[in-house]
């Protein structure tokens, strides 16, 4: 009964904390549940917004609020939820007779396998020496190959732009003995894919190192004794092995280069597909200098996306399966 009366006189905050205190888990949960609906929102809210542009007829998009009104006992108020003012999907189809939207589609794809190709192979051979190899300085190369991860793309566009544009000699540097003229590479796959490789591959250096490294030397040891060498070794034995990683950042490097639109905006000199302009150039085909068609923009960047989230959720499954894998021959 004492113990009733005491409780009685707290204030409703202090007996939320001391049930806190004694209950953990309530908390847990809590901020679990609050994590997940922030989450949720902002991931899913913004597609929301765009499935509501897309399919809101053209001529009701400037015609008011999205927010509908309701009434609810007599008395009215704004749902703070926006609706469709009106249902007309033929956006979805619209986006490709306007303007070849597939083409532009299809230039993000193949940007974006053709660097990650690049940049696997390449950080393969590099992870391989940082994780399984010692040598002088490899912590010291190791940080430098991370730092440029971190320089901004912007303090790469003019110089890339003037050696791709292919007009100046490249020169000595602090000199004015020219060396040789690059080929002009502008509005070409290679303006874009060179710049990309070397912006995303310090990552999948640092993952593939992590996980080359962990792999034992007798497995790589019984390869040799075989008669394989260290490329042998390493396409055979080590990268099968690390196939969470290699997964990873295969993932990674596509899912970036697929979405990536700064250098591609400044190689590619237009928004012509032709001139390889990626997805977002071809969302900003819809805007001319007097209109902007929201509803075509907003269906193109749905379609624009789901190839992105079909690969993701199959990587996924790949590479649980593929951590399963690793572990049982561990």
């Amino acid at each position: 009964m004492a113990t009733t009366t005491e409780d009685d006189s707290k204030g409703p905050l202090e007996r939320w904390t001391q049930s806190a205190i004694q209950n953990p888990e309530r908390v847990y949960r809590g901020l679990f549940y609050a994590a997940m609906a922030f989450f949720l929102v902002t991931t899913l809210f913004p597609f929301y917004w765009l499935l509501v542009l897309a399919v809101t007829p053209e001529g009701n998009l400037l015609a008011g609020s999205f927010l509908p009104t309701i009434n609810l006992f007599g008395v009215s108020g704004t749902f703070p939820l926006p609706v469709p003012k009106g249902f007309n999907p033929a956006a979805f189809i619209t986006v490709f007779e306007q303007v070849p939207f597939h083409l532009y589609m299809l230039n993000s794809f193949a940007l974006a396998v053709t660097t990650t190709v690049i940049v696997i192979v390449v950080a393969s051979l590099a992870g391989y020496v940082f994780g399984r190899l010692r040598f002088p300085g490899r912590a010291f190369l190791m940080l430098a190959i991370l730092a440029i991860s971190y320089f901004p793309p912007a303090a790469f566009v003019i110089p890339l732009f003037q050696a791709f544009a292919g007009n100046a000699p490249i020169t000595l540097p602090f000199t004015q003995i020219p060396l040789f003229t690059p080929p002009r590479l502008l509005n070409t796959p290679g303006s874009m894919v060179l710049p990309f490789s070397a912006l995303f591959m310090p990552l999948s250096i640092f993952i593939l190192t992590t996980f080359y490294g962990q792999i034992p030397d007798g497995l790589e040891d019984a390869a040799r004794v075989e008669g394989t060498t260290r490329l042998g070794a390493l396409f055979r034995v080590i990268m099968p092995l690390s196939a969470p990683g290699v997964a990873t950042a295969a993932v990674l490097t596509f899912i970036a280069v697929y979405n990536e639109y700064f250098f591609s905006s400044i190689m590619a000199t237009s928004t012509e597909a032709a001139k390889w302009s990626p997805i977002v150039g071809g969302i900003l085909s819809y805007q001319t200098q007097y209109t902007t068609q929201y509803n075509l923009m907003a269906a193109a960047s749905i379609i624009g996306v789901l190839p992105v989230v079909i690969l993701v959720i199959v990587a996924q499954e790949r590479i649980v399966s593929g951590l399963t894998s690793g572990a049982l021959k561990e």
